[in-house]
């Protein structure tokens, strides 16, 4: 008998990921529910109608809540208390649920499972998989799992929905709620993506100063690339000793004394209520 699963905002950037995925995944039955009409027309392009969610709901033996983090505390008020006993909650991020914003049931599993997107090192031999960058297509990614509330079981049973609904999956990490959020949004966005728009806004900085923008493009991505590779060890270098003094020089130029408490569990706290409201 065929798992029944409800992807809540199946017309969504992820949504549509995850249902592309799904409709290779036939030992799966899954209704769809979008309110948006931009999601809608995209599901419809699919093949793909939108279920009732009093009717669907009420059926699932999972229900993935793939919504905003904005969004997500008040659309599971409406949602978690129309699933049977026993059923799983799967989202997709730690924000919501560290922020205590998603409805709580006793009788239902909580799961979270979130995307690692392919490596910068990872290796593809079709130039399609190599271009798949966020993942789900045909690129290979590992996953971070967390069981959230709940028996084994349902981190069982939510680990092997990720795997289908971000397949190709290399490997299935399981952590907890807080290292999650460690991870996301402490690490990857509060930390590497705006240290990354720094670099993007210094790249835009030297083609106003006249640097021939071929020129920068080859030259910064070719450098971030062999940096990347030399400090996670996916190579036997070292950099220069002219390049490690002028690192130093610029730390403290760069970054306020202090700036690891963004890793505090306080502070991650925090940033994920500038997220959830």
């Amino acid at each position: 008998m065929a798992l029944k699963i409800v992807l809540v905002g199946a017309g969504g950037k992820m949504g549509l990921r995850i249902t592309d995925n799904f409709l290779k995944s036939p030992h799966y039955e899954v209704m769809y529910l979008e309110v948006s009409q931009q999601g809608k027309d995209a599901l419809a392009q699919k093949g793909i109608s939108i279920a009732q969610q009093t009717e669907a709901i009420p059926e699932a033996d999972a229900v993935i809540l793939a919504l905003p983090d904005i969004a997500i505390g008040k659309l599971s008020e409406e949602m978690i208390p129309l699933m049977k006993p026993g059923a799983l909650v799967l989202t997709l991020d730690p924000a919501a649920p560290l922020d205590g914003v998603i409805h709580h049931r006793d009788d239902l599993g909580y799961v979270i499972a979130h995307p690692c997107h392919p490596s910068v090192f990872n290796w593809e031999p079709a130039e399609a998989a190599f271009k798949d960058f966020y993942g789900g297509i045909s690129a290979k990614q590992s996953i971070v799992v967390t069981l959230m509330a709940g028996a084994e079981h349902y981190y069982n049973l939510g680990e092997q929905i990720a795997k289908d609904m971000y397949q190709p999956v290399k490997d299935a990490h399981r952590i907890t709620l807080e290292q999650m959020a460690i991870l996301e949004p402490a690490m990857v966005e509060t930390l590497a993506q705006t240290c990354m728009e720094v670099v993007k806004e210094g790249y835009d900085k030297i083609i106003e100063l006249g640097v021939p923008e071929a020129a920068a493009r080859d030259f910064v991505l070719g450098h971030l690339r062999i940096q990347i590779a030399v400090l996670f060890k996916e190579v036997n270098g070292t950099f220069s000793d002219a390049a490690y003094k002028i690192s130093k020089r610029a730390r403290p130029i760069l970054f306020k004394e202090g700036w690891e408490r963004i890793f505090d569990m306080d502070d991650i706290k925090q940033q994920v209520r500038d997220i959830t409201n």
